[in-house]
């Protein structure tokens, strides 16, 4: 039988939860750590879409990337995801910015599916654990690699091409474009993430750097099946299952304008 105290203590040696950025909420939100799990479901995020499939296929607790509770909150009321994951009787653990930095986590399995050659971490001011990676990936051009990436991530991609062939690059799925600067700064010749704002992608073209901007659940979301599988080799006992999860398009986000 597995626990799901188990669990989370799996994935803190693995993802250790102390490692998270400072903003962050990774670990046990929902549930009793001492119950016992027969079934868990893995996925980037908790919706009403993968909560309704968990339900169908008997999950009593999701691993997800993206906390499920992220800011302070005042009241958990019907509708609220935390509220209904506890009404059905199913647990959360999340992992995020401690699974973005950990060795086999969100963004080595990105860069081994890009295949960048002799990778390494690459402290950053705001994540001095290392959470990007960086590497070798030669391409002539940066509109070239755009292209590669976006065929590899099956994602609509968009990019600043520096105008000069790529040798280095640096890999930080998710929201990385804050770290624009001190990447190109680093004299790194392209910048793959999943999010850039129009100022970030000024900031690479004054240092001309070539920037790709593929997506953030395009970039983040392969690290799902990776840890679903360190999860069924762990835990014999249990069913694991990665949950359906849509990627949703046509979405304003003003954040991004910023």
């Amino acid at each position: 039988m597995v626990r799901i105290k188990d669990v989370y203590d799996y994935l803190d040696s693995v993802a250790p939860f102390a490692t998270q950025a400072d903003f962050d909420n990774s670990g046990f939100l929902v549930g009793d750590p001492e119950r016992y799990v027969q079934h868990i479901g893995v996925v980037l995020d908790i919706t009403s879409q993968t909560l309704n499939q968990a339900r169908r296929l008997g999950v009593d607790l999701i691993v997800s990337h993206h906390p499920v509770i992220f800011e302070a909150k005042k009241s958990f009321t019907a509708k609220d995801m935390a509220f209904e994951l506890a009404s059905a009787g199913i647990a959360a653990i999340c992992a995020h910015t401690s699974l973005d930095a950990a060795p086999g986590g969100v963004n080595d399995v990105l860069a081994q599916l890009l295949g960048v050659k002799k990778v390494e971490p690459f402290p950053t001011a705001e994540y001095p654990s290392g959470l990007v990676r960086v590497g070798f990936l030669p391409f002539s051009s940066g509109a070239e690699l755009a292209e590669f990436v976006g065929d590899t991530l099956f994602s609509e991609v968009r990019y600043y091409d520096a105008g000069r062939a790529i040798e280095t690059v640096a890999i930080c799925g998710g929201n990385g474009g804050s770290l624009t600067e001190e990447i190109a700064e680093a004299g790194i010749d392209a910048f793959i993430t999943g999010e850039c704002t129009y100022h970030r992608f000024l900031e690479a073209a004054e240092k001309s750097m070539t920037v790709i901007a593929a997506g953030h659940f395009e970039t983040e979301n392969p690290v799902v099946e990776a840890l679903a599988a360190k999860l069924k080799a762990r835990f014999l006992n249990a069913e694991v299952s990665v949950l359906e999860q849509d990627l949703i398009t046509d979405v304003y986000l003003p954040d991004l304008l910023r």
